[in-house]
């Protein structure tokens, strides 16, 4: 009995109503037994159609390539010719004339095609197959036309054995690597000397249909654009049959290289003539680095920044060292007080030399500006105040210090206008309010960054997360700009000592953030002890912008290595944002030292730097090229660099009203019309003219070559404002008697030094997202440090070496003043 089901009979009807219903036409079929290496000519019509028969030996252990081409004879054909490749466990299909579309819709028109056929795996050690080719068409009279089936004798690459071939947007090349014995990752890089025209690097698995057409290659596998130069790591455990192909297709245009459009088509279904695309590429396929390399580049990473941790122990072994030396030399009754101001550290300061900044070209003795000080009228002269009264209010609980408080203290409302704006200023002059207060004023700059870390790093991550997932899925090479000759892939990251190298930033951040703690703790026992020279010597101790910067360091370290998880353009603020916070916090530092009372707040400071982000994030998205954006950024820089020197100048003493331009002119007539009179204080306007003309002249070379790097260029303004303020520090303290201790003469060296290398390795410019993914890897090279680091890894290296000793510099460069009474010290 046999059983018919629905769908079965289904089927039967429908075969029935094809076979009564529809015309047939009549067409005969020609099967040739067609030969390797033979050219057939031939013509084809509707009514016959030409079978080609081949045979070929295929063994298990050997893959043989299989190339057909075909050339069109006939001009003007207005049907294409039908080209049907049966294969055993494929089958590929192509029409000649081949078409093939670009950008907005446009048609080339190819008439020479030229495809290998997939090659699958067999089971059997040797087995002769079959494979026809059928010629078809539906044009009426005859169309002639070539084809010629070759055997490809370089189908199967060898490892480290360059193979050079040519290929057409209508001849695309494939070719097989299988993994040798031992060897689990790969890269396979493929050359050529010419930039265009713009082609496509693919791996694909050995499997049927390989997608080797422009408008199909990006179906499946990994695949990257290429100019001149294109690589891919390939590792074993993706390819379960341990082998690929290696697929090389040339794009119909070249815009995804950053080549131009060269016309528009006049009509929509206008066939354009691609012209000669021909290129001439070789392959070569290199065994990868090994798992003893990723330990020896983690050991040595490990090991550089770990040293520095034992550098810190034997030299603070050795200060412990000499500071028990000291009190053991204090402790001795017959040591002479000269020795005993030489166990202390003491120097005497020069006396700082007013007399050339002084009106009427009087000249001021040091002893003589201290006497203006503490002169008779008390409201704005320096208060001394008795050890016990300090001892008293160091013991009131800090829980009854409100935020409220800084500016309500009775002797400092009375005077400050006063004070402030003296001609010549000491640092006890800018550290009359309590310590209390500006110890939780300036511990919030620690807290606030802690929580702007959280806030930021948590989305960030997420987003890199998201970024390599999409890079793994999709297999597009082109959403990250690496340096694809030297990433070195580990787990699902495509380029691990990229992010290794961001170690040091977090390691010596936290070393950093040690150091400092370990100050904090001996500055507060000497408070406890009412230690006079820790209460009123030496540059008041704050050591909140301290902790901030040390934690900012570490970020810079933890967002530059989720930047190279994949680096591209729309993500590059995570690798910038930290670096601007960096640049603020030690400009903010340098002026806390010796203006403690009228540094800016935590809340104002991170506003500015949250402004600066905002404007770095408008110049990526809109900057390039925009003459609008720049004109406006221009106006707000000079602006902004106007009022900084406004407020600085005035020590914060001025106001922003609708006053200001009626006081504006009343003081330029009565000091530049009524009689002409130099500027009050001589030193702040040198620094702020100085300042002036380097953000003038930043702000014109931005709005006349408007750089596409926009987030670089607003970083090298706030470095060139750090290093301009640096500068003008060191001199001024040099010129008013200070000197620099070893230890802080030391450091200045070693980070000077270690910036001009850490800076030449920056500019070496391994890859741009300012280009095309192809343009950009036309820049990759090689690893230069034991097969595992590139030059862009080594600037991360010495960069947080010169990050850890530029802060060790800001915070060793005062210990010279531990000693010297703060109505000594001067302001600058």
């Amino acid at each position: 009995m046999v059983w018919w089901s629905c769908g079965s009979v289904l089927r039967l009807v429908l075969m029935l109503v094809f076979l009564f219903c529809c015309p047939t036409v009549s067409s005969t079929s020609a099967v040739v037994q067609a030969q390797f290496d033979v050219t057939y000519f031939d013509t084809v019509t509707s009514e016959n159609q030409t079978i080609y028969s081949y045979n070929h030996t295929v063994s298990r252990n050997k893959t043989e390539g299989v190339r057909v081409s075909v050339e069109l004879q006939s001009e003007n054909a207005l049907s294409p010719i039908l080209f049907v490749v049966r294969q055993k466990q494929a089958v590929l299909s192509f029409q000649v004339p081949l078409i093939l579309r670009g950008l907005y819709q446009r048609k080339y028109q190819y008439t020479q095609v030229s495809r290998t056929l997939c090659q699958p795996p067999t089971k059997a050690v040797s087995e002769t197959q079959f494979f026809y080719v059928d010629v078809s068409t539906l044009a009426g009279s005859g169309i002639s036309y070539q084809l010629r089936v070759s055997r490809v004798d370089s189908f199967t690459l060898q490892t480290d054995k360059k193979f050079s071939f040519n290929a057409t947007p209508s001849q695309p090349q494939f070719f097989k690597y299988a993994f040798p014995d031992g060897v689990d990752t790969v890269i396979v890089k493929v050359n050529s000397q010419k930039n265009f025209p713009c082609s496509v690097m693919s791996i694909q698995d050995i499997q049927c249909p390989v997608y080797d057409l422009d408008n199909n290659v990006a179906f499946i596998g990994m695949y990257q654009t290429m100019t001149t130069r294109s690589a891919i790591t390939v590792q074993r455990k993706d390819f379960p049959s341990n082998s690929f192909y290696v697929v090389v297709v040339v794009k119909t245009e070249d815009e995804a290289c950053g080549g131009p459009l060269r016309f528009y088509p006049l009509l929509p279904d206008e066939l354009l003539d691609a012209g000669n695309r021909s290129k001439t590429l070789d392959v070569i396929v290199s065994p990868a680095i090994n798992s003893e390399v990723y330990v020896m580049g983690m050991l040595f990473c490990l090991g550089i920044f770990l040293s520095f941790y034992l550098l810190t122990f034997l030299v603070a072994c050795l200060e412990n060292k000499r500071m028990n030396r000291k009190r053991e030399g204090l402790l001795n009754p017959d040591t002479s007080p000269a020795e005993t101001a030489s166990l202390l550290g003491k120097a005497p300061v020069s006396p700082y030399e007013y007399g050339s900044f002084a009106d009427n070209g009087s000249t001021l003795s040091s002893e003589a500006v201290t006497d203006s000080l503490t002169s008779t009228d008390g409201n704005y002269g320096y208060m001394e105040r008795s050890l016990e009264s300090i001892s008293r209010s160091r013991q009131e609980s800090l829980s009854s210090v409100e935020e409220d408080d800084y500016d309500t203290l009775a002797d400092i409302d009375s005077d400050k206008n006063i004070v402030r704006t003296k001609k010549f200023l000491c640092v006890s002059d800018l550290a009359r309010k309590d310590k209390r207060i500006l110890s939780k004023k300036y511990q919030i700059y620690f807290w606030n960054i802690a929580t702007i870390a959280v806030f930021y790093a948590l989305p960030v991550i997420q987003l890199v997360i998201t970024y390599q997932t999409v890079v793994n899925v999709t297999g597009n090479q082109d959403i990250c700009y690496y340096n694809f000759l030297c990433a070195h892939p580990l787990g699902a990251l495509s380029s691990f000592n990229n992010i290794l190298s961001n170690l040091g930033y977090v390691l010596l951040g936290l070393l950093f953030l040690l150091i400092v703690l370990q100050r904090d703790i001996l500055h507060n026992r000497a408070l406890e002890r009412n230690d006079s020279t820790a209460l009123e010597c030496g540059i008041p101790k704050h050591f909140g912008l301290y902790y901030a910067m040390g934690t900012a360091l570490m970020m810079e370290g933890l967002l530059s290595a989720c930047y190279h998880v994949c680096p591209n353009y729309t993500n590059f603020q995570f690798d910038t944002s930290f670096m601007y916070m960096i640049a603020g916090l030690c400009m903010l530092k340098l002026y806390q030292k010796r203006h403690p009372d009228i540094n800016a707040s935590a809340y104002s400071a991170y506003a500015c730097l949250a402004a600066v982000i905002f404007f770095s994030v408008l110049g990526v998205v809109f900057g390039k090229g925009n003459m609008a954006f720049w004109i406006v950024f221009s106006v707000i820089h000079i602006l902004a660099t106007m009022l900084l020197s406004t407020q600085l100048y005035y020590m914060g003493r001025w106001r922003l009203d609708s006053g200001i331009m009626r006081r504006m002119l009343y003081v330029i007539y009565t000091d530049c019309i009524r009689q002409c009179s130099g500027p009050m204080y001589i030193d702040r306007m040198v620094l702020l003219v100085m300042g002036n003309i380097v953000n003038w002249s930043l702000a014109a070379y931005g709005l006349i070559k408007r750089p596409n790097d926009f987030a670089s260029y607003l970083l090298a303004i706030a470095i060139c404002n750090l290093l301009l303020y640096f500068a003008f520090y060191i001199i001024m303290k040099l010129r008013s008697g200070e000197r620099i201790q070893c230890l802080a003469l030391v450091c200045v060296l070693f980070t000077a030094v270690v910036w001009g290398f850490a800076l030449f390795f920056f500019f070496q410019g391994l890859s741009t997202w300012q280009k095309t993914p192809a343009e950009s890897r036309e820049h990759n090279r090689e690893c230069i440090l034991l097969s595992f680091f590139d030059d862009h890894d080594i600037w991360h290296f010495l960069s947080s070496i010169a990050m850890f000793g530029s802060f060790l510099v800001l915070l060793t460069m005062d210990d010279d003043l531990d000693s010297v009474q703060r109505d000594k010290i001067y302001v600058f």
